[in-house]
């Protein structure tokens, strides 16, 4: 069976991609899930003085581990002032130094929530641009507005916008 990992760009306990990442993750049919938190992988702040003295972090290497032995990836990117989190930059720059190519080119389903009616399209078009220089396969993608109002006790409850994340749910599904 194959296995995919799901994560969100956030370290938030309350994390709205995270709830996307976990209930998109249960429409992939026949797989096994592992879902991952930023907050089990602590790590310094990246700073090239940080790792000439210290080398790079166990958590960095166990997270880029997670990501090799993977059959594919969902990731849902928290926008913060219009990037990535600060949380998720880290561990991307920290496994970077690890693996330029740190995506493996695993197929990839990419995506982003938030409150406002833009649902974190701005982190969605960075990564877009980012993550093919650095062994990215986004083979779908799917931007979920006005959480709040989209979502609900773990499931999406707009059915127009559900059918569009089974559309993409099923572009990755045929890649893995």
């Amino acid at each position: 069976m194959k296995q995919i990992i799901t994560f969100a760009g956030s370290n938030s306990k309350n994390s709205i991609n995270k709830q996307l990442a976990v209930y998109t993750s249960t429409l992939v049919e026949d797989v096994n899930v592992t879902i991952l938190d930023l907050n089990d992988f602590d790590l310094p702040i990246y700073g090239i003085d940080y790792e000439i003295e210290h080398g790079i972090p166990d958590n960095a290497h166990k997270f880029l581990e997670h990501i090799k032995s993977t059959n594919g990836i969902i990731l849902s990117l928290a926008e913060h002032n219009g990037a990535y989190a600060t949380v998720f930059k880290n561990i991307f720059d920290w496994m970077s130094r690890i693996d330029g190519k740190l995506w493996s080119d695993k197929p990839m389903l990419l995506m982003a929530t938030s409150p406002g009616g833009r649902g974190g399209t701005t982190a969605l078009e960075i990564a877009k641009g980012r993550f093919p220089f650095m062994g990215g396969n986004i083979v779908a993608e799917f931007s979920l507005p006005s959480f709040n109002q989209n979502f609900s006790e773990g499931i999406m409850i707009n059915q127009e916008l559900n059918s569009q994340l089974k559309e993409a749910v099923n572009q990755f599904q045929q890649q893995l």
